[in-house]
């Protein structure tokens, strides 16, 4: 059977959010999306949950919170993004409620963003393998938190020197979700996610995996999804909606 096609996203927008739970999330496979984005002239904005402190065994998490920071700064300055809020919630261990949702309700007031970019937080990736507890409680609470942060009434404590509620988000994207029924043409920033990716070296290296080839990696993905929208290289994301009856 051929495969779904998939739907190229709009990008009639200029200012888009990505919150995701640890630095190299949005580097397997969306970091070329956001270099195209950037290209255009749109503003985009990283913001990262943990500081991904519990990523390298041999690491202690003081030392490897400040490697990963780096890393993720020098990444994200790759695909011309050049501000990274990190949120310093602890990695591993994210929950899901009250406090997440806050935490980035707050993050979208002050960004005032018309596309949310999270990753994936189905259970799984697609097959057997199941997905990351931090990845699942992060996505889960963006969805929440875009909404929060319209609502006057909700957090209203964030809304002092000037902070306003802020609803004016239209959808938000899980990149890499298995349910993904959109993608983007990332042929000609391919090579800008490659290099976005191998600027985590530590946390690479840190992995053990013998013989990984990012740019291998990612083009497997990145010509699936492609051939799904009639690229050559694609990014994929899944959409939700924020309006009313969509």
């Amino acid at each position: 059977m051929e495969p779904e096609k998939l739907e190229a996203v709009p990008e009639d927008w200029q200012r888009a959010l990505c919150v995701v739970a640890h630095p190299d999330d949005l580097e397997f496979g969306a970091a070329a999306a956001v270099a195209r984005w950037t290209g255009q002239g749109k503003d985009v904005v990283y913001c990262m949950v943990t500081s991904g402190e519990a990523g390298i065994d041999a690491l202690p998490p003081d030392e490897c919170r400040r490697v990963r920071e780096a890393e993720q700064v020098e990444s994200a300055r790759i695909v011309g993004v050049s501000q990274v809020d990190f949120l310093g919630q602890p990695d591993g261990i994210l929950e899901y409620g009250v406090p997440l949702r806050r935490a980035i309700a707050g993050v979208v007031r002050r960004h005032r963003p018309e596309i949310v970019i999270t990753g994936n937080f189905r259970d799984t990736w697609g097959g057997l393998n199941l997905n990351q507890a931090d990845h699942i409680a992060t996505g889960r609470a963006v969805l929440d938190a875009v909404r929060d942060a319209g609502n006057r009434w909700v957090f209203p404590e964030q809304l002092t020197d000037g902070l306003e509620p802020w609803g004016g988000v239209r959808a938000v994207w899980a990149a890499g979700s298995p349910q993904a029924t959109h993608a983007v043409d990332t042929t000609e920033t391919f090579d800008a996610g490659v290099a976005s990716l191998e600027a985590h070296r530590a946390y690479i290296d840190g992995l053990g995996w013998e013989n990984w080839d990012p740019r291998e990696f990612l083009e497997g993905f990145a010509r699936q999804t492609g051939q799904r929208l009639g690229t050559p290289f694609a990014a994929a994301f899944e959409v939700f909606p924020m309006g009313w009856g969509e």
